[in-house]
């Protein structure tokens, strides 16, 4: 006899055996059954429009026929080797093409890698050890990824304040932390310790807040004018913003760019992409064994990987994706401002028709601490509200997709009124 296990069943087995039952990404209350085109199944069947997405690989959406029947093809043909593969090669060769500042990449097989190993270049390539950071960046899970990444109390820039356990104190000193779209602030920052700096680090579009006109080619000239490595974390942004990602959209070009997500098509893949200078510091032969990175990975480059990444890119390419992307993201801004100003609630919508979220405040949103006064408890409260009428997304940030259908609109319409309502009542 078949026993159909429900969501509280699995709740059960997975804190026996996971700390706080889960895998730390996501609500362990709530378990993803499958997921089709723009929509999941939970284990006890109820059905969302997908607006995670995986937190933003599945950009096509779900079961994509195309990706699934190039990764079907090469399955039989073996699924990791650790040596070099065609399809890794190819996929470097169209990364290379289409991001301005890849000269060369190497393989990891997540973001938190790559920007790990990204801030370690830096300091190969320069011999310097401080990195400046944004607070409220989000660059991984290494020591250095999680100082200011969401502090609870602010304390005066540059301090950095640790966000996890188990971080040495000594790294602390090594991180300089500013505040996002203050060109008078870094400015200051870098006059008296631009000549320790081996990189800025920043996501071009800090989580969901954009950068202010002008800001990002601030960065780019006082990394220059100090010698500094300029890291543009585009795990998120790349190939989502545009083709060629931020550093496209923005026309401001890093020395190194993080990407992931997207370039693995669902599977796990990342890469840092930067100028060959730089790279060189991967190879011993060119660089010598004192500044040589070892860095290598069991998965790097695996050919599944790199195949579903060719495939969507090759989709992404074509006419018009970038175009109804967007439009598809302006449709659920559109929506969810016009339910909250119809029912009187301050709010702002931030960020990028492609990426983007909702914060309940009167005010500009420029950087972390604007987001961090807002009203944290509406937002919970709001995105509460559009999981239980069907909307499936993180607490921080809406993903539309190109699998969107205009059932999906309509439930997205009504779930923003029902959450609008709440808000106003509450």
């Amino acid at each position: 006899m078949l026993t159909t296990l429900n969501q509280s069943d699995w709740a059960a087995r997975a804190r026996a055996v996971l700390p706080c039952g889960g895998f730390g990404n996501f609500d362990p209350s709530l378990f993803i059954r499958e997921g089709q085109g723009s929509r999941v199944w939970d284990e006890d069947g109820k059905e969302y429009v997908d607006l995670l997405i995986g937190s933003g690989p599945m950009l096509l959406g779900h079961g994509n026929p195309e990706v699934l029947e190039a990764v079907a093809e090469q399955l039989p043909r073996g699924m990791t080797f650790f040596a070099n593969n065609a399809a890794g090669v190819e996929l470097a060769e169209e990364i290379c093409r289409a991001v301005p500042c890849a000269e060369q990449i190497r393989y990891v097989s997540s973001g938190g890698e790559a920007d790990m190993y990204a801030i370690r270049l830096a300091r190969a390539f320069t011999g310097r050890d401080r990195i400046v950071k944004f607070e409220g960046g989000y660059h991984g899970m290494s020591a250095e990824a999680q100082m200011s990444l969401a502090p609870a109390r602010m304390v005066n820039f540059p301090q950095a304040v640790p966000d996890s356990a188990g971080i040495p104190e000594s790294v602390r000193s090594e991180m300089l932390i500013a505040p996002f779209n203050d060109p008078d602030y870094i400015r200051s920052l870098l006059a008296e310790h631009g000549h320790q700096v081996a990189a800025i680090i920043v996501e071009p579009l800090q989580r969901i807040i954009p950068p202010e006109p002008g800001f990002l080619q601030l960065l780019r000239e006082e990394a220059d004018r100090y010698g500094i490595v300029l890291i543009f974390d585009e795990i998120v942004t790349g190939f989502r913003l545009s083709y060629g990602g931020a550093q496209e959209l923005y026309g401001v070009r890093p020395d190194i760019a993080t990407l992931g997500k997207i370039i693995g098509g669902g599977f796990p893949l990342a890469a840092i992409a930067g100028r060959a200078d730089i790279m060189a510091h991967f190879d011993k032969a060119a660089v010598g064994a004192d500044k040589w990175l070892m860095q290598l990975g069991t998965l790097s480059g695996n050919p599944v990987a790199a195949i579903a990444g060719l495939k969507t890119m090759e989709i992404l390419r074509r006419e018009g994706q970038y175009d109804r992307l967007r439009d598809n993201g302006r449709r659920l801004m559109a929506m969810a401002s016009a339910a909250l100003t119809s029912q009187g609630v301050a709010h702002r919508v931030v960020g990028d028709p492609t990426l983007f979220e909702v914060v309940f405040t009167k005010g500009e949103v420029r950087d972390y601490r604007d987001v961090f006064s807002a009203d944290t408890a509406r937002g919970a409260q709001f995105n509460k509200v559009l999981m239980q009428e069907g909307l499936f997304k993180s607490p921080g940030k809406t993903y539309p997709s190109l699998a969107l259908t205009e059932d999906d609109f309509a439930v997205a319409k009504a779930a923003y009124a029902k959450a609008a309502a709440a808000i106003a009542q509450s």
